[in-house]
């Protein structure tokens, strides 16, 4: 682990792995460094991939309250630490995270490339329900984090309840629950993004890297919408579609994520 320090003094545990062009990996929520372990051993022989604890979660500090500017704080940070300039990788709300912080840092982020960024911009799916972030926070207050946890899953995630069940047996639903307050995070970066109506216009209006949003030809209609209107919206990113792949595939089989980001940013 190598400590990094964010503007507010809050301490970012990154993990740093192979040798090339630097990839910071952003999470998806409730998720540690471990969960991008997979996808950085893909990279590890064309990049210099850093994963990171995002603030809050596993090894890294945290400054209340949960604000958007301390996470972009943080990935900036980062980069500052290893070199100055980085391509960035998100995955799910991870996506949306690095997408911020591409919009604000200017020149630092050298590229992009987003999987899954969970955007409701049309009647695919229901939008997110307006009060879930406050109950979900009401929930972790009244430390019913387990039940926190369900709530996300199954009214966010769109999980059958039945299903969610069965996730209380699964080893990473405790670890979910010890972080259930940073959903507070999750929500913050994705708000105004999930109520089904159009992607905000000017939002990512300072975003020049270059780059992808791609998504598994397996998951959802709505991650398909919601990607085509952000290449739309954003001429410098471009549309792709993974054969086969699913909402969890950066995690589970990232090897076809992991080529796609090699042609983009190094075989070219």
């Amino acid at each position: 682990m190598i400590p990094v320090t964010s503007k507010d003094g809050t301490t970012i545990a990154t993990y740093r792995e192979g040798s090339g062009p630097l990839i910071v990996l952003v999470d998806a929520a409730l998720s540690l460094h471990d969960q991008s372990a997979k996808l950085s051993s893909a990279l590890a022989p064309a990049f210099t991939a850093v994963s990171y604890d995002r603030r809050g979660r596993g090894a890294s500090g945290e400054t209340l309250p949960p604000l958007l500017d301390r996470e972009v704080e943080d990935i900036e940070a980062i980069v500052a630490a290893n070199g100055g300039h980085a391509i960035l990788f998100g995955s799910s709300s991870g996506g949306a995270l690095a997408l911020e912080a591409a919009s604000r840092l200017g020149d630092a982020v050298t590229g992009l490339f987003l999987y899954e960024p969970p955007f409701i911009v049309d009647d695919s799916r229901p939008p997110l329900p307006a009060d879930l972030p406050t109950r979900i926070a009401a929930l972790v207050r009244d430390r019913k984090r387990g039940k926190a946890v369900s709530a996300f899953f199954r009214e966010a995630m769109g999980i059958p309840a039945p299903f969610v069940a069965l996730m209380h047996l699964m080893p990473s639903w405790g670890q979910g629950v010890r972080v259930a307050h940073t959903l507070a995070y999750d929500f913050a970066v994705l708000e105004g993004t999930q109520d089904g109506m159009p992607l905000p216009t000017q939002r990512w209006a300072g975003m020049r890297a270059p780059g992808i949003v791609m998504v598994g030809s397996r998951s959802e209609p709505f991650f398909h919408t919601g990607a085509q209107a952000l290449a739309a919206l954003l001429p410098s990113i471009e549309y792709v579609s993974l054969e086969g792949g699913h909402h969890g595939s950066a995690v589970m089989s990232p090897a076809g994520i992991a080529d796609a980001i090699t042609r983009r940013f190094v075989a070219s």
